[in-house]
């Protein structure tokens, strides 16, 4: 459980990385070169690690349907999503609000076994959470709003 925790912590740090390099290509490039940078750069470093570990076995696909390969297709949205949303609310509140609706979402298809996963049963305790999370972006959000308006006051 632990290595999943670290393995976690990792990716959520990655991913704010992550999108704070794509805000600065989009930036000079525009939308769809990051996407293009961001999705085919990942593409020649996995497919280069996965031939290094693995080596032809990663292309044994033990069969797999067809249509789980269009993940990558959502792939496109989600870089384009974040970034736009990064660019009009900056890198805090859009990440913030991108694994509000994440955590969201992971709650909904948990709870109804989406794709064949064992369903997680849906609890109230859990929605709070979420909801919970919701109002502490809010709270950031208006926080911040508040000191700079506080701020302009007082000069």
């Amino acid at each position: 459980m632990l290595a999943g925790i670290l393995f976690a912590i990792v990716a959520g740090s990655f991913v704010g990385l992550q999108n704070i390099f794509n805000s600065k290509v989009n930036e000079h490039a525009g939308s769809w070169a990051v996407n293009v940078l961001v999705l085919g750069l990942g593409f020649l470093a996995s497919l280069t690690l996965g031939l290094l570990f693995e080596g032809r076995q990663m292309f044994q696909l033990h069969n797999m349907q067809t249509w789980y390969w269009f993940s990558g297709i959502i792939g496109v949205g989600v870089v384009t999503c974040v970034v736009q949303g990064v660019r009009r609310l900056g890198p805090t509140l859009a990440i913030s609000i991108v694994l509000a609706s994440q955590l969201g979402a992971a709650l909904v298809l948990d709870s109804i076994g989406f794709m064949g996963l064992a369903p997680v049963p849906f609890s109230f305790k859990k929605l709070f959470g979420v909801l919970l999370i919701i109002a502490g972006i809010i709270l950031f959000k208006f926080s911040g709003q508040r000191a700079a308006g506080e701020m302009k006051k007082a000069s």
